[in-house]
C-alpha cells in the first residue's frame, strides 16, 4: 500500500491514464490529474466512478502538453509522476510534426517538472512503436539481420529510428519523446529515477464513450465497419495489465532506468472476429467472416488513411515480448479473452456498438 504518497497522472482523462488514476487510488494513493480542460473534471470522475470511488483522493490541475503554465503547480509536492498523456492518431497528419512537438516537449516539460520537484521516479507511457525490429535503429549492435517485411520478436533493447522509411508520424512521435525524457534525465542530478513503459495495442473495458482509438479494432468488428477481415495481427494488452505495469514501475528499485514491453498474446484479427462470433452470440452478428486479400486492402488504404497506415503489416508477424516485465517485476498479463470479450461488452453496454 502507498502510506499516503501522492502520484501525479497526466492525461487522467485518457484510456490508459483513467485506469492509472482507477488503480493507484485502489492502492491507497492520493492522486492528481491533469487534463487540459478543467471542465472535463465532472466527465472523468463520472467514468472512474464506475471503477472507484475516489472520494477525497483525487484532485485535478489543468496543464497542456504545448504551454508550460500549470505544470509545477501539478506537480509539487508529489513522490511520483505517471507521464502519461501524449497526443494519439491512427492515420498519419500531413504535417507529423502535429503529434511529433506536443509528444516530445510535452514529455520534457512534465519529466523536467518533476526532477525540479524532486520527484522520486518518472514513468513515462511509450510504445512498442518506439521499439520496431523491422525499423531499429543504426546504433543496434546485433549481427541478426532484421527484415521489416518479414515476421520477427522484438524486445526492449531496439530502439525505432524516426528516419527510417515507412515510420509512422505517431512512431516517431513516441520515440522521440521518449528519447527527450531519457536525454532530460540522463543530465539531471540523479535523484529523480525514471522508467518506460511500453504497450501494445491497449484494449479491455472501456467506462464511456470517449475511448481510444485503439478500441476501434473491436468496435469496427461488432458494428460491421470493416468489410472483411485483413491479415493484420496485433501483440494485446489489457489496459488494466497497462495500468499494473505501471504501478510496478513506480515503485520497483529494478526498474529505476528500465524500459518494459506491455504485451500480451499476439492474434489475428480472424482470431478476434472467432473469439467474438463463438462467445458473444447474437450480439456479434455483425462480425465479419470472410478473409480480404491484401491486395484489396492496399487498393482500399490509398483512399483511407486509418486502413493505409497498417498495410505494411499484412501478413506478417511482428511480435513484441513482455519476458522482461514478467521476469523482474513479476507483471502478469491476463488472457486474451478475457480483455476482448471484456472489451466487446462494455462497448455493447455504454450503446457504442
Amino acid at each position: 500500500m502507498s502510506g499516503g504518497e501522492t502520484v501525479l497522472v497526466t492525461g487522467g482523462s485518457g484510456y490508459i491514464g483513467g485506469w492509472c488514476v482507477a488503480g493507484l487510488i485502489q492502492r491507497g494513493y492520493v492522486v492528481r490529474t491533469t487534463v487540459r480542460d478543467l471542465a472535463k473534471e465532472p466527465a472523468v470522475r463520472a467514468a472512474l466512478g464506475k471503477i472507484v470511488d475516489p472520494g477525497n483522493r483525487l484532485s485535478f490541475y489543468a496543464a497542456n502538453l504545448t504551454a508550460d503554465d500549470g505544470w509545477d503547480a501539478a506537480v509539487e509536492g508529489c513522490d511520483y509522476l505517471l507521464h502519461v498523456a501524449s497526443p494519439l492518431g491512427v492515420a498519419d497528419p500531413k504535417d507529423p510534426n502535429e503529434l511529433i512537438v506536443p509528444a516530445r516537449e510535452g514529455a520534457k516539460r512534465a519529466v523536467g517538472a518533476a526532477i525540479k520537484a524532486g520527484v522520486k521516479r518518472v514513468v513515462l507511457t511509450s510504445s512498442v512503436a518506439a521499439t520496431n525490429k523491422g525499423q531499429q535503429t543504426s546504433d543496434w549492435t546485433s549481427t541478426e539481420p532484421a527484415d521489416p517485411r518479414g515476421d520477427w520478436v522484438s524486445d526492449e533493447t531496439i530502439w525505432t529510428d524516426p528516419a527510417a522509411r515507412g515510420v509512422s508520424a505517431y512512431a516517431q512521435s513516441k520515440t522521440l519523446a521518449e528519447r527527450a525524457a531519457w536525454d532530460t534525465i540522463n543530465r539531471s542530478d540523479g535523484k529523480t529515477t525514471m522508467a518506460t513503459v511500453n504497450p501494445a495495442l491497449v484494449l479491455g473495458p472501456v467506462t464511456s464513450g470517449d475511448f481510444s482509438e485503439s478500441v476501434q479494432v473491436v468496435e469496427r468488428l461488432l458494428s460491421g465497419r470493416v468489410p472483411g477481415l485483413p491479415r493484420l495481427g496485433f501483440n494485446v494488452v489489457d489496459v488494466r495489465d497497462v495500468a499494473d505495469l505501471h504501478i510496478r514501475a513506480m515503485t520497483d528499485d529494478k526498474a529505476a532506468g528500465e524500459r518494459f514491453i506491455a504485451a500480451g498474446q499476439f492474434a489475428w484479427m480472424a482470431d478476434l472476429a472467432t473469439l467474438l462470433r463463438e462467445r458473444l452470440g447474437s450480439d456479434a452478428a455483425k462480425v465479419p467472416t470472410r478473409k480480404v486479400p491484401d491486395f484489396v486492402i492496399r487498393i482500399a488504404g490509398l483512399f483511407d488513411k486509418d486502413l493505409g497506415s497498417v498495410t505494411p503489416g499484412l501478413g506478417h508477424k511482428h511480435d513484441y515480448s513482455s519476458e522482461k516485465a514478467q521476469r523482474m517485476l513479476g507483471w502478469k498479463p491476463r488472457p486474451l479473452d478475457e480483455t476482448i470479450l471484456d472489451c466487446a461488452r462494455s462497448l455493447i453496454a455504454i450503446g457504442a456498438v
